[in-house]
């Protein structure tokens, strides 16, 4: 028997089903297609065009709730920026993580000069405590923005070559936004692509734990508990 609560209003399936379907879509490097035939084979027959509505939707606001259930941001902050092309036209996505591999947060702008760094700055010290550590590449907007910013004026402010590989861990970060990109054949508008990639970053972390070199046991343990949060973070968006 169907329970209204259950089902967010205007949608004829519950939340577990559209959450699960933005799931499939955030965690793995699928098409709405794919999930469309995931979903299918479980005997749940829904249009790609639904699943992209879903994850449009709901998939902004999952990573906010995930976002703001996450841990402490560790101590040490490392930044980069890698270019996407939107439409024909370059873009910068601006991305920082901790020394644990946590993404902080993803900002698309325009440009990669000292007001973009700023920018970025700014956004991420509105959420997260002052880093001791601030781990960034030798592009010189960084080391202006740090100037310009009192609340940094503490932070230690290491500059790394990127052709000796010693900031991997943030470049590793940005694989599986370009394995997205080469799903998504591109993206099509700013917007969009910052919602996604926002929300992508975000459930990513969520599970960040459960591919990692442990045991098998910690691994289950593990993915259990993200599973769990996630079914938490969906029931609480009805």
């Amino acid at each position: 028997m169907r329970s209204d609560s259950d089902y967010p209003k205007g949608y004829r399936y519950p939340i577990v089903i559209i959450s699960h379907a933005v799931w499939l879509y955030h965690r793995f490097t699928l098409s709405f297609r794919d999930v469309q035939e995931l979903l299918f084979e479980r005997g749940i027959d829904v249009t790609y065009e639904s699943i992209r509505r879903w994850c449009n939707r709901f998939g902004p606001e999952l990573a906010e709730e995930i976002k703001r259930r996450r841990r402490p941001a560790g101590r040490t902050w490392h930044l980069d920026e890698v270019h996407i092309v939107i439409a024909g036209e370059v873009h910068w996505l601006w991305r920082a993580i901790d020394e644990h591999g946590e993404v902080l947060d993803i900002l698309l702008q325009e440009h990669r000069d000292a007001a973009s760094a700023k920018r970025f700055f700014r956004r991420l010290l509105d959420d997260n405590d002052l880093p001791e550590q601030v781990v960034t590449d030798g592009l010189r907007s960084y080391g202006t923005a740090i100037k310009e910013i009192p609340e940094l004026s503490v932070a230690e402010h290491v500059t790394v070559s990127a052709s000796e590989h010693q900031n991997n861990l943030i470049e590793q970060s940005h694989r599986p936004t370009r394995n997205q990109e080469r799903q998504q054949q591109g993206f099509r508008s700013c917007w969009r692509a910052q919602r996604f990639l926002f929300s992508h970053a975000h459930i990513s972390n969520l599970f960040k734990t459960t591919r990692t070199q442990i045991s098998a046991n910690e691994r289950r343990f593990n993915i259990k508990q993200a599973l769990s949060t996630w079914a938490e973070v969906a029931l609480d968006m009805i």
